[in-house]
């Protein structure tokens, strides 16, 4: 049963600060937890009790988990020190380094509006809410075989959680993604039927490495798939 929240805010952060991993992690490879540093903890509750302080539901954005550079320091999925300052208005110590997949999700958002009207709504997460390191460099949770076994139960818990514990519409959602993060997640929800629907869309770090030329158009093809669908 799922407890009622004041706010959306409230029930995201409660969820955040409520993840606690206990499987096994494979060797060589790290948790990256950004909820348990006291300085991104505090950016993320000021970034959701300024965005999310209401009760309107929100469609929900998967990713695939946080990186070392965007979340993974700030605590918010695809914000990285400078696009939390200069676009959402919340100034931190933090070194100001530029995080690819950043970059590509601010200028999309400022095609739908800005930050208050994106905010207002949608909500980023991802299949994995927590990060993963192997030798220190980012991982995907699908990049390992056996971390990929290891954290699907947590990775199911996370999606049943939000679901119980933050209103949303939860017939349809998106994912970042069209390759192994979108298989994963139909995989997963093919089983366990999450959603109705799940919407793919080009994950941004691939559009910045591979099709930086057309940020625009892949801003623009972002938008109108969040318009319509």
């Amino acid at each position: 049963m799922s407890k009622p929240f004041t706010t959306q805010a409230e029930a995201i952060l409660s969820f955040y600060k409520g993840l606690t991993p206990s499987f096994p992690m494979p060797a060589g490879i790290a948790i990256m937890n950004p909820f348990k540093d006291v300085r991104a903890w505090q950016l993320s509750k000021t970034f959701y009790e300024k965005f999310y302080s209401d009760t309107r539901p929100r469609r929900l954005i998967f990713g695939i988990n946080p990186g070392r550079f965007g979340a993974g320091v700030t605590g918010v999925p695809f914000t990285d020190p400078i696009r939390l300052e200069e676009k959402c208005g919340i100034h931190s110590d933090l070194k100001r380094l530029p995080e690819l997949s950043s970059l590509f999700i601010y200028e999309m958002i400022d095609a739908y509006g800005g930050v208050q009207e994106f905010y207002g709504d949608y909500l980023f997460t991802a299949l994995s809410p927590l990060g993963y390191t192997w030798n220190g460099k980012n991982l995907n949770y699908y990049d390992d075989k056996d971390l990929l076994k290891a954290a699907e139960p947590f990775i199911l818990q996370c999606i049943r959680q939000q679901l119980d514990m933050i209103p949303t519409t939860s017939e349809q959602c998106y994912c970042l993604g069209e390759g192994e993060n979108y298989k994963q997640f139909r995989r997963i929800n093919d089983k366990h039927g999450f959603f109705r629907e799940i919407i793919p869309l080009p994950h941004p770090r691939w559009v910045m490495q591979y099709r930086r030329k057309q940020v625009k158009e892949y801003a623009a093809l972002y938008v109108e798939k969040l318009r319509t669908h």
